[in-house]
């Protein structure tokens, strides 16, 4: 089997993960980035069309209350802009009726960014040494060695890929989905592990939807583009335009329940339907829709996530421990922040921490 050793191994190439690996290399620090996917990113996900990015994951940062952020979008030349929210909304009760009403912005003000939430990844990837991340990389199991640890790379139902060492780990997975798929040698305290399945992963129970079109049909009727329903398929809209020229677009969330949920092609059959209850007839005919079933990802989602989270949960580090193993495993992630847990900015705030608290540093 081919081994392989690293100063640290990063596993999860999400924002967490990549952001450790941008901060590993600013430092000058040997590392490894093991990734499940064939892609990086991990929840943010953005198809092109056109030069336009769909942001099927996380769409919004909110710069009143984002700092970190609002500074890594400075740092990385990026641009941002306002969330659309001129017009008034539409709401439709579980009978089907469908009425006009006010608005409902967001308070602090909500954001997108251009070219997508992807070019976070891409301009932190474009900072990383080319070598150090492995695509098609899942990890199976981790193992507490007497001067650091041994990672596993395959599935649990095959030969092991290759394997790793390491003086120290940063664990930038979903507590929930490390504890479901990983092996912990030795076992990881009963409390903890119980923590980590109890953690909800933020989007991993939600499908998304994206419509775009040719013009902003919604727009030239006063309403802007925002939608609520009951009855679904969608339970929320948004206008997810780009900041002034087309392509325009329909985004936001489906609200019928992960294990109610038909396979994709009934599931957009039934959203085009939909939103010209809300939109008028030409809202039917997009140019190009994309459909994301989080609740399908093997690598996002788990048994658990199938009732998804409609309220966003009150996320804190597993357990109370963000370091465990004397120091040679470190807990990253969204989920695993003290503050903003679930967002970008606490995807960032606890790799910073994991990052620092490895090595010992200060901010």
């Amino acid at each position: 089997m081919h081994t392989e050793k690293a100063d640290t191994i990063i596993i999860g190439g999400g924002l967490s993960g990549i952001y450790a690996a941008f901060l590993l290399a600013e430092k000058k620090k040997s590392f490894v980035l093991l990734e499940s996917r064939f892609r990086v990113g991990g929840r943010i996900l953005s198809p092109e069309h056109q030069g336009f990015f769909a942001d099927l994951g996380p769409s919004w940062y909110w710069p009143m209350v984002n700092p970190k952020v609002s500074a890594l979008i400075q740092t990385l030349g990026l641009k941002g802009y306002p969330q659309f929210e001129t017009g008034l909304g539409r709401f439709q009760a579980r009978d089907g009726h469908t009425e006009t009403i006010a608005g409902y912005p967001m308070d602090p003000p909500g954001w997108r960014l251009k070219g997508g939430m992807i070019s976070l990844v891409k301009g932190l990837c474009a900072r990383i040494p080319k070598n150090v991340i492995r695509l098609n990389h899942p990890v199976c199991e981790i193992e507490r060695l007497g001067n650091g640890v041994r990672v596993t790379v395959g599935r649990h139902d095959q030969e092991p890929k290759c394997q790793l060492t390491a003086s120290r780990i940063i664990l930038a997975l979903p507590p929930r989905l490390a504890a479901g798929s990983i092996l912990f040698t030795p076992d990881l305290s009963h409390n903890l592990t119980q923590a980590m399945l109890k953690a909800s992963t933020w989007m991993a129970g939600h499908a998304k939807f994206f419509a775009l079109y040719d013009s902003a049909v919604w727009r030239k009727i006063g309403l802007s583009g925002q939608g609520f329903s009951l009855c679904g398929p969608l339970g929320e809209i948004h206008d997810g335009s780009s900041e002034a020229n087309r392509p325009y677009g329909l985004t936001g969330f489906v609200g019928i329940p992960a294990l109610r949920r038909k396979n994709r092609e009934s599931m957009i059959h039934a959203i085009l339907s939909q939103l010209p209850r809300f939109y008028g007839q030409e809202a039917g005919q997009p140019v190009r829709i994309y459909y994301q079933d989080w609740a399908k990802e093997e690598f996002t989602a788990t048994e658990y996530d199938q009732r998804a989270a409609h309220n966003h949960p009150e996320f804190q580090p597993p357990s109370g421990n963000t370091s465990i193993w004397d120091g040679t495993f470190h807990f990253a992630g969204t989920e695993t922040a003290d503050h903003l847990g679930g967002y970008l900015e606490g995807a960032l705030s606890s790799a910073q921490r994991a990052v620092l608290t490895a090595y010992s540093l200060h901010p």
